[in-house]
């Protein structure tokens, strides 16, 4: 395994629209494997998605069963996700591998349904809710060339410096 670097905004891989994964192969765990310890290496990190570290394949791993109280379905492995069905809207404030010196706030949907393969390509169905269902969107947005920057409620007030 290896940590792979991780791309910062205003990288321009970063805008790119991912393909969607085809062959599910021991090159793929492989990759997924580094993809997961470079997640690993980040504190506080629940989430990131291929294009992060520049591989445009709809992949993504989120985990945030180590936030307290929540409901999550543990460590995920999604491969070419798809939301079905999303309800609720809510706001909240994010943050992202690829924006480090900056948090902000976001609306996103409370509650999602979701499609996607796992790591052997056997397709998989989710129903999420709060945290784990925001984390999911914001990564899936990655796959679209999408940062939070570009879904925040105001520039102007709701982009904030992280604290260090």
């Amino acid at each position: 395994m290896a940590l792979l670097p991780v791309l910062t905004f205003p990288d321009p891989r970063l805008k790119e629209r991912s393909n969607p994964v085809e062959v599910f192969d021991a090159e793929l765990q492989s990759f997924i494997a580094d993809l997961e310890q470079t997640l690993r290496s980040s504190p506080g990190g629940v989430g990131i998605a291929a294009p992060q570290v520049g591989r445009l394949q709809r992949i993504v791993i989120v985990d945030v069963s180590g936030k307290p109280n929540i409901q999550h379905h543990g460590r995920l492995i999604l491969i070419n996700p798809e939301i079905d069905s999303w309800e609720g809207m809510v706001k909240g404030r994010e943050g992202c591998m690829s924006v480090p010196d900056f948090t902000g706030n976001v609306i996103r949907a409370d509650s999602i349904t979701l499609r996607a393969h796992d790591v052997l390509g056997q397709p998989r169905q989710y129903d999420m809710r709060g945290y784990e269902a925001r984390a999911v969107q914001h990564e899936c947005d990655h796959l679209d060339g999408l940062l939070f920057l570009d879904r925040l409620v105001s520039r102007r007030h709701d982009l904030f410096p992280r604290k260090k």
